[in-house]
């Protein structure tokens, strides 16, 4: 069930029913990085300058040749941060587009079925922002751990299994339930959620491809929702809040 919903899911990325999303997505992403590239320059330039006029007064000769050095310092540092926010930037810019891949693949993969309405604006802009949370806080859990041998790679998965899947899975289950009964169809099913989420912490970690992340576990989401709901259809939202 696990790895049939991730195949799908993984078609639709490149499905032309979804290639507008996925060059949204892409394009957006890179008019933020560039817009951050500029205005990170610039305050850089307005903080630095002054600082080297008053270290530097009257504008030695070498003075030309640190702030050259300098510069290109600052560029590789900016450079780099640009890289670890590339990620987290995709993930927030892709929350808002989340439900268009959702509709495509209930309207081709489910025709039959009753379609999940889309998230209120300020739930998807809240649910934009805890994945961007998941992915920054998992992300540094992570990293913490690296320095902890024999775990790092395992703590990685856990984490970010754990997090990815729970964050993906209400995503979807919201779409058809309350918020409430969607937790709670997640809890009776966190074993099934779980292993999901491991899938979407390996896509996590090929490059490039990762950027992708929170198109395809949307997909995938949608897909074990459906797979669920057709395996649990006497679901009681009152029991599984007693056995919760």
């Amino acid at each position: 069930m696990i790895l049939d919903a991730a195949r799908l899911a993984f078609a639709n990325l490149f499905a032309a029913e979804t290639r507008a999303v996925f060059w949204k997505v892409i394009g957006l992403t890179l008019l933020a990085l560039v817009a951050l590239w500029f205005a990170v320059r610039e305050l850089f330039v307005w903080l630095a300058l002054p600082w080297f006029d008053t270290l530097m007064p009257g504008t030695p000769e070498w003075a030309g040749w640190l702030t050259f050095i300098v510069g290109i310092f600052a560029s590789l540092g900016l450079a780099l941060a640009l890289a670890l926010l590339l990620a987290p930037v995709t993930a927030l810019i892709a929350g808002f587009f989340l439900d268009d891949v959702a509709e495509v693949i209930e309207t081709r993969d489910y025709p039959d079925g009753a379609p999940g309405k889309p998230l209120p604006l300020v739930a998807a802009m809240t649910g934009s922002a805890k994945f961007l949370g998941v992915v920054i806080l998992g992300n540094i859990v992570a990293l913490l751990l690296l320095l902890v041998p024999g775990v790092n790679l395992i703590a990685f998965f856990l984490v970010n299994g754990y997090l990815l899947g729970r964050e993906f899975f209400e995503f979807a289950a919201m779409r058809y339930r309350p918020p409430a009964e969607a937790r709670l169809f997640r809890v009776k099913h966190r074993s099934t959620v779980f292993l999901a989420g491991l899938v979407l912490a390996a896509f996590l970690t090929v490059p490039l491809l990762n950027l992708l992340t929170p198109l395809f576990a949307a997909g995938m989401m949608v897909h074990l929702h459906k797979r669920l709901s057709a395996r649990d259809p006497g679901f009681s939202p009152q029991k599984a809040a007693v056995g919760a």
